[in-house]
């Protein structure tokens, strides 16, 4: 093979390889987000506060019911696990597929979805009351040090 073949060749492979790389970038991208956002649906079924707090930044901001709040880790960590303490889901599932976007740089990224829950929730009373609903949020992320991490998050519920 001769010097401008190898050279031509070796060219259209580099072109090739730059054009495909953030295309793989930002499937993989797309793929861990939708991991993060089943890992959020388990942990609810799972009633695991924990498994739902390990992707949250300690900078969580959140937006629900007219008002924008940043709880700290350990309020989130009670508030949040008070509620999976006392709430037993027979159903947790997405009504829709979640719609999944990553930025341009691939720093940030979204997931919305729409869910369906049901289940029993356990009153401070000790009465068991049956809990169904359907809820929307934006799940806001931010990948630090190549790890991508939920920074907030939108949500309401359907009346």
């Amino acid at each position: 093979m001769d010097a401008r073949v190898r050279c031509a060749s070796t060219l259209a492979a580099a072109i090739c390889l730059a054009q495909c790389a953030p295309s793989s970038r930002v499937s993989s991208d797309i793929d861990r987000l939708r991991a993060l956002h089943e890992k959020v649906i388990r942990a609810h079924r799972q009633s695991n506060v924990e498994l739902l707090l390990e992707d949250e930044a300690p900078d969580y901001v959140v937006a629900n019911r007219g008002e924008v709040t940043r709880p700290s880790l350990a309020v989130r960590r009670e508030r949040l696990g008070s509620y999976l303490r006392s709430t037993a889901f027979q159903e947790y599932r997405d009504l829709t597929e979640p719609v999944v976007t990553i930025s341009r740089d691939g720093t940030l990224g979204w997931v919305i979805v729409q869910i369906q829950a049901s289940g029993i929730q356990t009153t401070e009373l000790g009465e068991k009351e049956p809990v169904e609903f359907v809820s929307a949020w934006i799940e806001l992320y931010e990948k630090r040090d190549g790890r991508w991490m939920r920074v907030g998050n939108v949500s309401n519920f359907k009346p």
